[in-house]
């Protein structure tokens, strides 16, 4: 922290430097702003382990966060080990919706003219990586593991956020591999290797009251292995607000052995129970999958659930060859959609 200090009180372009070898450390906030920094760049090439005392971390602490900085290069190697094992059981979220959230390993927390590159994260007890209100984010060669039945272990969860890049990453966890939450816009995903996970994921979204809206996402150029679903929107039942999540784009995509490559689920709800008195509020519109391609391991490959109280709008369907990995044909299903195709459409189209 010393050291932190010192780097954001200088002048200039500013380095600070962990060098290699193995530091357990506990919550740590690297916060700016740093007024004279023309930029700052963190050459991490050490591994950091996350300590597993759970009561260091104070109600709403996450484990590494960067906050306030502007001109910030993180690289250079290093891991963030959150070595989640040993809080994964007390994780209560997958069934208990007002559950304390465990920290998550690396958050940037309204940064601008971010770059993240050549770092890993291993083992996150909640998400991997957060970005919260960042304008202007680069991440590239993100490694991020943790094992397929670890829970909520996001790769990477962005929010709130405009202009960012995520390309060239490989990322296998125990939930979304990327997850956009409210509040996106300019979000460009590309050349992300996917795979163990529960997929690429926009959502869930219309769980709370004010939330802001979501637009302009192109996915691409990305590969998905042994995922539970594919590309997938998905909005909560009961939403007790409007929002909308427009203009998104996914294209050139490869499903390997995946559950489920194409879903829209308005009916979203990953309780036992959910109160599903009212349709899904969150407006769906100008939505293109493109070039999508490979193999399904359920017959439903193409799954567009939307809401019977604000259908979706202006969803394209161009180049779909989905087989089914089974004996049976492989089919879509549509709930309150009138989708567009062209090209080839393997499944067929809804009837």
């Amino acid at each position: 922290m010393a050291a932190w200090k010192a780097a954001c009180a200088a002048v200039g372009a500013v380095k600070l430097q962990i060098p290699a070898g193995t530091y357990l450390i506990g919550p740590t906030k690297f916060a700016g702003p740093c007024k004279n920094v023309r930029s700052l760049t963190v050459n991490m090439k050490g591994h950091l382990k996350a300590t597993t005392d759970l009561s260091k971390y104070v109600t709403g602490d996450d484990w590494v966060e960067f906050a306030w900085v502007d001109m910030l290069t993180l690289t250079g190697g290093g891991t963030f080990d959150g070595q989640g094992a040993a809080s994964w059981p007390y994780n209560k979220c997958p069934t208990n919706k007002n559950c304390k959230l465990l920290p998550t390993s690396v958050k940037f927390i309204a940064t601008s003219n971010t770059v993240v590159e050549n770092i890993k994260s291993l083992n996150s007890k909640f998400f991997h990586i957060a970005l919260v209100g960042c304008k202007n984010f680069w991440g590239k060669n993100i490694k991020i593991t943790a094992p397929s039945n670890s829970p909520n272990t996001d790769g990477i969860h962005i929010e709130r956020s405009t202009g960012v890049t995520i390309y060239r990453s490989v990322i296998g966890t125990g939930d979304d591999c990327i997850s956009i939450g409210q509040g996106n816009s300019q979000v460009l995903l590309s050349g992300i290797s996917c795979g163990p996970g529960h997929g690429i994921s926009i959502g869930s979204l219309g769980k709370y009251q004010n939330e802001e809206d979501v637009r302009g996402l192109v996915i691409k150029d990305s590969t998905l292995a042994g995922t539970s679903n594919g590309v997938r929107i998905k909005t909560w039942e009961n939403s007790p607000g409007t929002s909308r999540a427009v203009n998104m784009t996914f294209e050139n995509i490869v499903m390997k052995s995946v559950a489920n490559p194409i879903v829209i689920d308005q009916t979203y709800c990953p309780y036992s129970s959910c109160a599903s008195k009212a349709p899904s509020r969150v407006i769906l519109k100008d939505i293109f999958f493109r070039n999508i391609r490979g193999t399904s391991t359920t017959p439903v490959a193409v799954m567009l659930r939307c809401s019977r109280g604000v259908p979706c709008k202006n969803v394209n369907l161009h180049n779909v060859h989905l087989k089914y990995v089974g004996q049976a044909p492989v089919a879509a299903l549509c709930m309150n959609v009138r989708a567009t195709y062209s090209g080839t459409q393997i499944p067929p189209p809804c009837k």
